[in-house]
């Protein structure tokens, strides 16, 4: 529900979120120093390790139960953190993440009722989640009509409406009532017109229960267009086929009160520190195991952290039965190469490739490791087959062919890339990627110079702080011999980019056509500097450099069978 949890997302980061606490209290031991050092990274095994081993030297400390407490949440171990938070709440201390923990034992437990009789003010997570929980609460204890008149006491806070309406609506039709939690979405007062992917199947699954099997995939288009993803297909194509699909979004009481966790979490996403929104989605997946969703935002928040070992393990499990499961492996490629495992990444993208043959996203993610890593050939064949079963102009599209272009040009197969790279710009005429990459191409090869730098204008217009395409303006115009032109447009790049290497080699060569000849070797010292001697496939060339620096441009020129910047200039 992307419009709905924005919508509450104010709300909710005053009213939920966690805080680990700033300790006063140092207990002078390693473990403590190192907890804290682990905590800052994001490294919640190693602090929840840390900060127990603190925790036992100084037993009463508030702020050490507290890191240890939002570490194992972090961790989804709710039975670890639940200790330290009973033994915080018997001291009488007020901590919303000791809350959180207990609340969610209770739940997992079924016991409802401590939950309507805890004291917000003592006890309390939030006035929205308590309330939320709440209304989930009197659903357990079987008092409907009590559930849904909380519900709406919630909505009529400022900004929680669409909140507690969508929560009231699957709340009704968890008790069968599907036409009530309809008439919740159909209601365009409700705010519930702007849903995210989970909210539509939910909504399919409540119009198929009253046999409107049509309106469901009507709703489908309308929220996420034609091109589904395979869990919206499946669900597709059994409404198409006449089936009465079963509401499972919400199977139980608890399953709601893991929704509400999941709710705040996907609010606090993007919102607040990932951390804290990742302690909330982490209780959704213990108070449900099968939230296939909470699995795959659990995941990309601890990616999102730098923890990828534990989001490899996250999207690991997804069941490969699920028809999410693509969207996991897709999901954990990406975590290993950003741990550096780029062969292992690539290995999972091939195997999925094969389990799905017809799916552009997949090649497409194949082809952008596989060009990362310079293996354009692999790049180019994982390109044509998502271009293969990509439709003729979808949003896709352009980009495909930009990235089959740049792969194309890399391999030296110019006219393909030039087809390819136009053709993506015929798609997308104002995409100032595709101007830069292919008037820089144009002017690398000394062709079509007023279309080029038609082209980079354009791009520099469309994003004037990119170093790069301000960088390929000065290139054209030096390679035009309008050097004094160049000089401004070098000069800015260079503070855009200070450490890149082609850019302050570029400015070295216009400030030579210019006759600053000591700036010049400034630059291509600073160039040479710059250059990582591990890349073989860097276009600074410092071999070339060097040679400048001992001679000069135009000697190197002149090796090179080039025209010497004298005869360009027209001196």
């Amino acid at each position: 529900m992307k419009s709905l949890v924005r919508h509450a997302a104010a709300a909710v980061l005053v009213a939920s979120v966690v805080f680990p606490a700033q300790l006063s209290a140092q207990p002078g031991t390693g473990p403590y120093l190192a907890g804290r050092h682990a905590l800052f990274e994001s490294d919640f095994e190693q602090a929840a390790s840390y900060f127990t081993r603190a925790l036992s030297a100084d037993s009463a400390n508030a702020g050490l139960m507290e890191n240890v407490i939002v570490s194992q949440l972090a961790l989804g171990r709710i039975e670890r953190a639940l200790p330290v938070a009973l033994k915080m709440q018997a001291d009488g201390r007020k901590n919303q993440a000791a809350h959180m923990a207990i609340a969610a034992d209770r739940i997992k437990r079924g016991a409802f009722e401590p939950l309507l009789e805890a004291d917000e003010n003592a006890n309390g997570i939030g006035p929205l989640v308590d309330g939320l929980l709440a209304g989930w609460a009197h659903m357990g204890t079987g008092s409907v009509a009590e559930a849904l008149e909380q519900f709406d006491r919630v909505a009529e806070e400022n900004g929680l409406r669409s909140f507690a309406l969508y929560h009231k609506a699957l709340a009704l039709a968890l008790v069968g009532d599907f036409e009530g939690a309809e008439a919740i979405y159909a209601d365009r007062k409700s705010g519930l017109s702007g849903l995210s992917r989970r909210a539509v199947i939910a909504r399919a699954q409540i119009l198929s229960q009253l046999g409107r099997n049509a309106e469901a995939l009507e709703m489908m288009t309308d929220a996420f267009g034609a091109g589904f993803d395979p869990g919206l297909t499946a669900v597709a194509d059994r409404l198409a086929a006449g089936d009465r699909l079963p509401f499972e979004q919400v199977g139980s009481v608890s399953d709601g009160m893991a929704e509400v966790f999941f709710t705040i979490g996907a609010a606090l996403n993007g919102e607040a520190a990932d951390d804290y929104a990742l302690i909330y989605v982490r209780i959704a997946s213990y108070l449900r195991p099968g939230h296939i969703d909470a699995l795959l935002l659990s995941a990309d928040l601890l990616d999102g952290l730098g923890q990828y070992d534990l989001a490899v393990e996250t999207y690991k499990q997804v069941p490969a039965g699920s028809p999410d499961h693509h969207a996991a492996e897709l999901g954990r490629a990406d975590a290993l190469r950003r741990a550096g495992k780029p062969d292992a990444a690539i290995e999972v993208l091939e195997q999925l490739s094969r389990v799905y043959p017809t799916l552009p996203v997949v090649h497409n993610a194949l082809g952008d490791l596989l060009r990362q890593q310079e293996n354009y050939a692999g790049a180019v064949d994982a390109y044509d087959k998502a271009l293969e079963f990509t439709e003729e102009g979808a949003p896709t599209q352009w980009f495909l062919l930009y990235a089959r272009g740049i792969s194309l040009e890399r391999l030296k197969r110019w006219p393909e890339a030039e087809a390819d790279l136009r053709r993506a710009l015929e798609l997308n005429p104002n995409q100032p990627q595709v101007l830069n990459y292919l008037g820089y191409s144009l002017v690398e090869k000394q062709e079509k110079l007023d279309e080029a730098l038609d082209m980079i204008e354009r791009a520099v217009a469309a994003e004037p702080n990119s170093g790069f395409i301000v960088d390929s303006l000065g290139w054209v115009l030096f390679r035009m011999a309008r050097y004094d032109e160049a000089v401004a447009h070098m000069e800015t790049a260079v503070e855009l980019m200070p450490v890149d290497p082609v850019v302050n080699d570029h400015l070295g060569d216009v400030y030579w056509a210019v006759g600053r000849t000591r700036e010049a070797e400034f630059q291509w010292r600073r160039a040479l500097s710059f250059i990582d001697p591990e890349d073989m496939d860097g276009e600074a060339d410092p071999d070339r450099i060097r040679r400048k620096l001992e001679a000069g441009l135009d000697a190197v020129l002149a090796d090179e069978g080039a025209r010497p910047l004298k005869v360009a200039n027209g001196d």
